[in-house]
């Protein structure tokens, strides 16, 4: 009997991306509306509070009482009651628990610097490494939104020999280094001056602001090339 080919590394990425947008409600295949996709892929209300209120409150505390470890503590603590609410109502906790994760990270490492400002150092790597993903798979031809895309519309990695989808899928991915870069060339400079009330309002606005709208050019260059078969 012959085995089962090997899948290439393409189809696995493609496969771990399109289920990634699936479960962030951006499958092109649904009949929503751009602004149901872009609102899905926020998380709701839910999911911009898990996003906006942990960094909201950190800054905010740091700003009136300077208490680092109070501003910490708070923070994290909201980061926690979000995962717990998740887990009593038996909805997926990972996108509170990433957030979770992530806000018990950076605190330990600002703790033990006993530097504010290091508390934004994780929100740097993370964004440098998912501008930098995009702006190699661009570059190398193989733009993380056309391995997505192609998997959630069963196309595969067939995209690649239409010069059209090739060229957009490229720009997208672009699109969303140039998000990430932009953040770090602003936030970058703010965490060196040690403005922390600058940084935590900077990160705040490049964050769901900018999220939002390129979601949204993201959902509407995909349906545009493969648009809606009649039934």
């Amino acid at each position: 009997m012959t085995p089962p080919p090997t899948p290439r590394a393409s189809e696995v990425l493609g496969a771990a991306l399109g289920d990634a947008a699936r479960r962030a409600g951006l499958d092109p295949n649904s009949t929503e509306d751009t602004r149901h996709a872009v609102w899905n892929a926020m998380g709701g209300w839910r999911g911009i509070l898990e996003s906006v209120l942990p960094s909201l409150a950190f800054v905010v505390l740091f700003t009136f009482t300077q208490n680092l470890v109070l501003a910490l503590a708070i923070s994290v603590g909201s980061a926690a009651v979000f995962t717990l609410a998740r887990l009593l109502q038996k909805q997926p906790p990972s996108a509170a628990l990433g957030g979770l994760i992530a806000a018990a990270a950076a605190a330990a490492l600002a703790l033990w610097t006993g530097r504010a400002e290091d508390n934004f150092l994780w929100g740097f790597l993370t964004n440098g490494v998912y501008g930098g993903a995009f702006a190699v798979s661009a570059l190398v031809g193989w733009p993380l939104i056309g391995l997505a895309a192609g998997f959630l519309l069963g196309e595969g990695t067939a995209w690649r020999q239409d010069r059209r989808k090739r060229r957009t899928f490229f720009w997208l991915s672009i699109g969303w280094a140039a998000l990430f870069a932009a953040r770090l060339l602003v936030q970058v400079p703010l965490y060196f001056a040690g403005d922390v009330t600058a940084l935590g309002t900077a990160k705040l606005l490049m964050g769901i602001p900018l999220f939002a709208p390129m979601v949204a050019v993201t959902w509407l260059a995909v349906r545009a090339l493969y648009p809606a078969q009649p039934k």
